[in-house]
């Protein structure tokens, strides 16, 4: 079932939204002109991630400072799972998933 998340002419670099879906709280970012869903949640300690910070595809926790890259979600500076995220789906002029 596909779940509509936001308009794709919407979409912009800088765009940030959160979103509640299936329990989870995730974060759609637009970085480097590329969409990207993550869990908003840190993996280092779980702390939110919808107020990190962003420089380029660096995103940095702002609780205790962990940092992902967005593309590939790995970790850069702590030694800890990476980020998760999730597949995007397009249909017609939305972007969301398929739960």
């Amino acid at each position: 079932m596909f779940v509509a998340l936001e308009r794709l002419l919407n979409l912009e670099d800088g765009y940030r939204r959160t979103f509640q879906l299936a329990g989870r709280q995730l974060l759609l970012l637009v970085v480097e002109r590329q969409p990207l869903l993550i869990e908003s949640r840190c993996p280092h300690q779980g702390a939110p991630l919808h107020n990190a910070t962003l420089a380029g595809s660096v995103l940095r926790c702002s609780r205790h400072g962990a940092e992902f890259d967005l593309f590939s979600g790995r970790p850069l500076n702590m030694p800890c799972q990476g980020l998760t995220h999730f597949a995007l789906v397009y249909d017609g002029d939305r972007i969301g998933v398929d739960l």
